[in-house]
């Protein structure tokens, strides 16, 4: 039976942590213990301990040495995370130390990417030491990254989570949306269109159940048409643009600060469907009752000034 979490967390330490990374890299329990300077007993002494805080085997021994099984890896991972944290805890603390604010983690959806572009650049330019981690992703994968604290702030929308009054909310803002297609589009250039004018395109569209599929989908009713049988999904940008540029006959609907990103540079082209529904608005969330950082207070600042 694996044992509970307070069991662990009592008897887990960060040097058998560092062996079984080590391990996994030199596949020898001798090199192991050379590359973290501790004796080859000692790191068999190590293992076993590890193994029966664990109570499993987390290793298997073979001809190439020790191998980690299915067990081994889930907790080669988890090791290399907390090591990562660790890592980014001295640098942070570091950056307090020296200064320099540290390092700030903040996660947003593609609609908000181009705000929190020029927000991030502004601090850049202002605090050139502070080190920045942007994850793009759903709503729902960054209030996750959000309730295990990798993450300080989340550009997103608390409606997704089954607990969104988790979550204190520093600011809401509206998402417009737009029907884009590439330059070469049959309908690129034409002044005036409807939702029916574009049924024979081809498609790319959010994954289903998330925020800018179901207002798509509500167009679609609204306009009293079938919703697009054989759609390409995807949640990235960089992929849904690649797509656009791969076959110009595709349309997507896209956030308007996105659309305008990708006509000022060529990518793509607006067209004037005219939107029946509104999307939900996204907001800026932390843990409920979290303080924020220096940094995640400085970033706020270049956001706000940024809109």
């Amino acid at each position: 039976m694996l044992p509970s979490l307070g069991s662990i967390a009592s008897r887990l330490r960060l040097r058998q942590l560092r062996l079984l990374i080590a391990l996994d890299e030199e596949g020898s329990l001798h090199k192991a213990a050379e590359r973290i300077a501790i004796s080859q007993p000692g790191a068999t002494k190590a293992l076993h301990e590890i193994e029966s805080t664990l109570g499993a085997t987390l290793f298997l021994r073979t001809h190439q040495g020790l191998q980690p099984n299915d067990l081994g890896r889930c907790v080669i991972r988890y090791a290399r995370l907390i090591e990562s944290d660790l890592a980014h805890l001295r640098e942070e603390m570091l950056g307090i130390l020296q200064g320099e604010g540290g390092r700030l983690a903040v996660g947003v959806i593609m609609g908000a990417v181009p705000r929190l572009i020029a927000a991030v650049s502004r601090l850049g330019a202002a605090q050139p030491q502070l080190g920045i981690e942007i994850i793009e992703d759903t709503s729902v994968r960054l209030l996750d990254l959000l309730d295990a604290g990798r993450i300080e702030l989340a550009i997103c929308r608390s409606s997704v989570s089954r607990r969104p009054d988790a979550y204190d909310c520093l600011e809401v803002r509206e998402e417009r949306l737009e029907i884009v297609c590439h330059p070469r589009h049959p309908l690129a250039e034409a002044p005036e269109l409807s939702l029916a004018d574009l049924v024979d395109s081809r498609w790319i569209v959010y994954p289903a159940n998330l925020p800018m599929r179901l207002t798509l989908e509500r167009e679609f009713r609204a306009a009293e048409l079938e919703f697009p049988r054989y759609p390409v999904e995807t949640a990235s940008t960089f992929t849904l643009l690649g797509l656009l540029q791969e076959d110009p006959n595709q349309v997507a609907m896209l956030p308007s600060d996105i659309a305008q990103f990708g006509a000022r540079h060529g990518l793509l082209r607006r067209l004037p469907v005219v939107q029946r529904t509104r999307n939900e608005p996204y907001s800026i969330l932390v843990r409920q009752g979290a303080g924020l950082s220096a940094a995640a207070q400085l970033l706020l600042e270049q956001w706000r000034l940024a809109g």
